[in-house]
């Protein structure tokens, strides 16, 4: 006869997952604001972060832009949901959520755009072909899918920046 646990001993049981937010800013040409983080592998990102407990995506979307970038954005739809696997460093695995953080201009985000000290160090409006050399494969991947998106009023779902397959591990 199965044993059933009470709900913290069968909670404990499941795999952990982290979730994450963003905010797509865009500018008119098609250029999407990227954030030059001052830690980690040397790659620019999306401006966004992981969500605290309890708190929804959307609310973590506009915290992370208010936090990183000192603006106050009321994120959009939402244009990409991008699970990621574990990772062999022992992240675990993040479902990242995309939201669209609107328009900015140049002179907007230079006039208004305070970086979080210690937390990011430069900001870029790059263009689509900038996109593969200034961030890892999987974030260039989720951005164009987060641009097509942006362009076709449809949202991605996304595994590792990539449209499933029925072959997709």
């Amino acid at each position: 006869m199965a044993r059933h646990l009470p709900p913290a001993e069968y909670y404990a049981t499941l795999p952990h997952h982290i979730g994450s937010a963003g905010a797509i800013l865009h500018d008119a040409h098609g250029r999407i604001l990227l954030v030059e983080p001052a830690y980690g592998d040397g790659h620019w990102e999306i401006p966004g972060g992981a969500m605290d407990e309890g708190e929804y995506p959307w609310d973590t979307a506009r915290r992370e832009i208010t936090e990183e970038l000192g603006l106050d954005v009321t994120p959009g739809r939402l244009l990409a949901v991008d699970w990621v696997p574990p990772q062999p460093d022992g992240r675990p695995a993040p479902a990242n959520h995309l939201f669209d953080g609107g328009l900015v201009t140049e002179a907007h985000a230079r006039a208004h755009i305070r970086l979080a000290a210690g937390e990011l160090t430069a900001w870029h409006l790059a263009t689509p072909d900038q996109w593969d050399t200034l961030m890892a494969p999987h974030m260039a991947r989720r951005l164009h899918a987060c641009a097509q998106a942006l362009a076709e009023g449809t949202t991605a779902y996304l595994h590792h920046g990539n449209a499933p397959t029925p072959d997709h591990r």
